[in-house]
């Protein structure tokens, strides 16, 4: 069965700690949980869940849907949020977790990429470089979350032209992002193969295209 590689990013910085992580994570464990229910994608299913702040931490190595346990997500009270070394190391996952086609065997679908901040780059040159690495990479589909009012929309901009902000960060409104998350993901798992572009089903009313 041919894999469809899922990579969360999420911004554990400082200004993320207390209420929004915890919300974040009730996220993630109903996204599972919804996922788990689908067919399609416990079978086609790989998620990687990669954190960054001061450090970037690969949490969860692309693992199967049925196989995958949620980490404790930590955060530290204050420090530079480095997305560009997120970005970077997710290319460096990609490189060797991906599994390519070749002339003989068919590897796997288009993975989809979801980036999760609350803020900006601190490492902006890193940053504006691993954008167009990124973008050499084959993604079936790149989204981007500026979560609260303090995210810097234009430069997860440079990285996709699907940009959808939260305004509040509250359990409520990640809740329903992430559910939207699972729908795509499970839109993805039925549609991978049909179409070079997964379209994306339509946003709950928290969750606000940028444009």
């Amino acid at each position: 069965m041919r894999r469809l590689p899922v990579y969360i990013l999420i911004d554990t910085s400082g200004s993320m700690k207390g209420e929004p992580i915890e919300s974040v994570k009730v996220g993630l464990a109903d996204m599972l949980a919804t996922l788990r229910q689908d067919p399609y994608a416990l079978e086609t299913v790989w998620m990687s869940i990669i954190t960054f702040d001061k450090d970037v931490k690969q949490l969860v190595p692309l693992t199967a849907l049925e196989n995958l346990q949620l980490p404790d997500i930590m955060i530290p009270d204050s420090g530079p949020t480095f997305t560009g070394l997120a970005l970077q190391t997710l290319c460096e996952k990609y490189d060797t977790e991906v599994h390519l086609s070749t002339p003989t065997q068919k590897g796997d679908w288009m993975p989809l990429l979801f980036v999760l901040t609350d803020g900006k780059p601190s490492d902006l040159q890193l940053y504006s470089q691993m954008t167009a690495k990124v973008k050499e990479r084959k993604f079936g589909n790149i989204i981007a979350c500026a979560a609260g009012p303090k995210a810097k929309k234009e430069y997860l901009q440079e990285l996709t032209d699907k940009v959808f902000s939260l305004d509040t960060m509250d359990s409520s409104t990640f809740r329903k992002f992430f559910q939207w998350v699972s729908d795509t993901i499970g839109l993805g798992g039925k549609s991978v193969g049909a179409t070079e572009d997964i379209e994306l089903p339509t946003p709950p009313a928290e969750v606000n295209l940028v444009i």
